[in-house]
């Protein structure tokens, strides 16, 4: 650990690896002690959630603020929305490729008469009332200070263009405001920074109740699934990311290497928005410009999910192949159709990967909706890796745009990833 200066256990990788090893030890050795660390996790989360809307606010409306330039925000956005749809397009294709390969459900051969609807139910009510329609009007917060409250990342960042907007129509006189917007941004980053000091703890908890909780043996033939999923994601990240980084002219390999503690963090909490400050701060370390960190980043939490893509089409086929429900190519066309509005229209939906499942076979009534209660038990373990697949995806995207509006040289972004 000679680049950094510090002892290895003062690194924060390290010691957030040691929280999930000891973690994972509780949860199986004492299942009941691992249960009662939950606290510990849902702390954790609570306080970085806390943290997130000052923080994007400040950096969205400092950031186009200060940009002076609205064409410029207009292509941003046009390019980071192409660029999502195609993206996802192909994570949702790589799915479905890959369980019809796989086909990890083929000899579960289950009655859906024989599963309990309850255990499915509350997911399917919850999914109804996503609709695009519902979705979009849901961006339109009830009042200007309710984003802050409920903490829905679409409505925080609308209201911070807007405000944006307000104030760069001032001209000279907006400028004792957003340096008084850039000196709060500053403080809530320093108060992230002490914050994820924390997160071993919260790491160390959250996988403790995890394992104590779910077990590591009783996952039976869903590790099947399990497993096709994360090694899906796995080549979803280094062939698909790792070749359009290769586009944009860096390495997906220095690239993890940066934003290592991030990672670690939401395998640790299995939640992605833990890590969003440090990404966005991170982000802005490699010579992306604050505004474009603000609308990538952000935005991308409800546009650009790679990972819970990738789940819906596998989830949704294994489905249909354990409870023996044949699915012809056209159906399984319009299954990806579906699951490319219904993975938007979930957005700031707690639990959002299951719920947009549901959601999806509510559209295909083939399937059981019934079937949905196979998945409940392993749906923790899928969570980190469809948190981790979203994380690095928005990252990437966020650096590829940056590199296409010319904010930053393929010299200068590889000099950053190498310190």
């Amino acid at each position: 650990m000679p680049i950094t200066g510090k002892p290895w256990y003062r690194i924060l990788y390290i010691q957030v690896l040691i929280g999930v090893a000891l973690g994972i030890g509780i949860g199986a050795f004492f299942p009941e002690l691992g249960k009662s660390l939950k606290p510990l996790g849902d702390a954790f989360i609570k306080l970085v959630k806390m943290m997130i809307a000052p923080i994007i606010f400040c950096t969205v409306v400092h950031g186009i603020a200060s940009m002076g330039d609205m064409k410029k925000l207009g292509r941003v956005g046009f390019k980071t929305l192409l660029y999502f749809e195609i993206v996802s397009t192909i994570a949702l294709l790589i799915g479905l490729v890959v369980v019809n390969i796989l086909r990890p459900g083929e000899g579960f051969n289950i009655d859906p008469a024989s599963l309990d609807p309850a255990l499915s139910i509350g997911y399917a009510q919850k999914a109804k009332g996503h609709s695009m329609v519902d979705f979009f009007l849901n961006i339109i917060p009830t009042t200007i200070f309710s984003p802050f409250f409920n903490g829905d990342l679409l409505q925080i960042l609308f209201i911070s263009i807007m405000m944006a907007f307000a104030i760069s129509l001032m001209g000279e006189r907006a400028k004792p405001i957003l340096d008084v917007i850039d000196t709060t941004s500053k403080v809530f980053f320093n108060l992230m920074n002490i914050v994820v000091k924390f997160a071993p703890l919260g790491a160390f908890g959250a996988m403790g109740f995890t394992i104590g909780n779910y077990g590591l043996g009783a996952l039976g033939k869903l590790l099947e699934l399990m497993l096709g999923f994360y090694i899906t994601s796995a080549l979803f990240i280094f062939i698909v990311l790792g070749s359009i980084s290769w586009w944009a002219g860096f390495s997906i390999f220095r690239y993890l290497s940066f934003i290592k503690e991030e990672i670690l963090l939401v395998l640790g909490t299995s939640s992605s928005e833990t890590a969003l400050p440090g990404m966005m701060e991170k982000s802005i370390k490699l010579g992306c410009s604050p505004s474009t960190v603000g609308l990538v980043i952000p935005s991308g939490y409800s546009f650009n999910l790679d990972g819970t893509n990738i789940y819906l089409c596998m989830a949704a086929v294994f489905l249909a192949q354990a409870t023996n429900t044949p699915l012809d190519l056209g159906q399984q066309i319009t299954l990806l159709l579906v699951a490319m509005i219904s993975s938007k229209g979930s957005s700031g939906v707690t639990g959002a990967g299951f719920i947009t499942l549901a959601a999806t076979l509510a559209t295909v009534p083939s399937i059981p909706i019934e079937s949905l209660s196979l998945l409940i038990g392993i749906d923790r373990f899928m969570s980190e890796c469809r948190a981790i697949t979203n994380l690095i995806g928005n990252g990437v995207a966020t650096v590829v745009i940056s590199r296409w509006e010319g904010e930053l040289t393929k010299e200068q972004l590889n000099e950053c990833l190498q310190k």
